[in-house]
């Protein structure tokens, strides 16, 4: 089983990762924004990966860095998880409905950071979470994790519906990406030789 704990400190936050890629979408998510911690554990359910998560950083400033670095450390944990990538689909994508919303997510584990992110969203918060920073964390995830990830909302119209299509979404597409293709055995997935 592809498993991974992790440790990130810095000034500004303190977070621990436990991650298991073959699991049964249980979590434990604390990051002191609810509406994030809702979208890590639709993201482990819809992923079916075990995540516990729990993070502290300094919210008194901003949740600027707390968001990006629970991003980071997110995709750490599956950059070890994951190890050499021998085997993997690497990349999948995903299109999520959400009532009245549609978004999509597509992820390359190709060992290359870049993330495009789109949410529509014109609202300022959403829950509790600043809504600009949906970004910070799907760009600090595709560093950790060394992964393309490319989120967009189609079309919608509620500002909660339109994250949450994103976050199932992208959880849908990285389950893929990080499958065994039993074809390709232990291969690399890449005609470079190096993820």
């Amino acid at each position: 089983m592809r498993k991974a704990h992790l440790h990130r400190k810095t000034a500004e936050t303190d977070i621990r990762v436990a991650l298991a890629i073959e699991g049964h979408g249980k979590y434990e998510v604390s990051t002191g924004i609810r509406f994030l911690d809702h979208m890590l554990e639709l993201f482990a359910r819809h992923g079916g990966f075990d995540l516990k998560l729990a993070a502290q950083g300094d919210l008194d400033v901003d949740q600027h860095h707390t968001v990006e670095d629970v991003g980071i450390a997110l995709g750490e944990a599956f950059d070890r998880a994951l190890g050499n990538r021998r085997g993997i689909l690497r990349a999948g994508y995903f299109v999520m409905p959400m009532d009245e919303t549609l978004g999509l997510a597509a992820v390359d584990l190709g060992g290359r950071a870049a993330a495009v992110v789109q949410t529509k969203v014109k609202a300022t918060r959403v829950g509790d979470l600043q809504a600009e920073l949906v970004y910070e964390f799907f760009e600090g995830f595709a560093r950790g994790a060394r992964a393309n990830v490319h989120a967009r909302v189609l079309y919608g119209r509620s500002s909660h519906h339109k994250i949450e299509a994103l976050f199932k979404a992208f959880a849908r597409a990285l389950r893929v990406a990080c499958s065994r293709d039993r074809r390709l055995g232990r291969m690399l997935p890449s005609t470079k030789g190096l993820l």
